[in-house]
């Protein structure tokens, strides 16, 4: 599987930036927000959320397969306000032990992953016990004309978007793979300019033993 995008990470590290001045930054805020413990993110992307760590937690490990991405996250994480090791990796085969993390993090990641399948099986193995999936992805409109639609242009927009997904029911990937979807926010946000409101969903899960 080739994850090296480098055109892509170009331009989603400036899409990044405008997206968090037009709302993205408040999700991302929520999304870290009470956190403690060993956490894993899983990719990191260009390590938007590192800032929002709050103090209780004593180490995050942020995995991304980019390389280009990578970078830019690696020089994120030396302002970080809490311990960031950012490693090279990918949501098929996380570098990790099993049972080793309080909670993983997972940041409009599960539109693009491959398999959501095998990567919250992943997430689920290193997550120790009662860990916690914190979440924050579009995903399939719940209006039947705008489901439809997203139908109708994924195969354009996966290729567009280096694999990213606009139709997936994530929720329902995440029970599935053995979590309780504890607390969830559904909001509808429009990152760029040009981009119409999406659905969007942030919340909690916790793994089912």
């Amino acid at each position: 599987m080739d994850f090296q995008h480098p055109r892509f990470a170009r331009m989603y590290a400036e899409a990044s930036a405008l997206a968090d001045r037009r709302g993205a930054y408040e999700h991302r805020r929520r999304l870290a927000g009470e956190l403690e413990g060993r956490i894993i993110e899983v990719g990191a992307g260009n390590g938007r959320n590192f800032p929002h760590y709050p103090p209780t937690v004593t180490e995050v490990v942020a995995v991304e397969p980019e390389d280009t991405l990578r970078g830019l996250a690696t020089a994120q994480a030396s302002s970080a306000p809490v311990p960031v090791t950012v490693v090279n990796g990918h949501a098929d085969a996380l570098p990790a032990d099993d049972a080793t993390f309080d909670t993983a993090v997972v940041s409009l990641v599960l539109c693009s992953v491959p398999s959501q399948e095998r990567a919250l099986a992943e997430i689920r193995r290193v997550l120790r016990p009662g860990g916690r999936l914190r979440f924050y992805e579009h995903v399939r409109s719940s209006n039947r004309m705008l489901g439809l639609f997203e139908d109708l242009i994924a195969p354009a927009w996966r290729r567009a978007a280096a694999g990213c997904n606009p139709n997936r029911d994530t929720l329902r990937a995440i029970e599935r793979a053995g979590f309780a979807v504890e607390k969830v926010d559904r909001f509808g946000f429009a990152p760029q300019p040009v981009i119409p409101r999406m659905a969007h969903v942030l919340g909690d899960a916790r793994r089912v033993n």
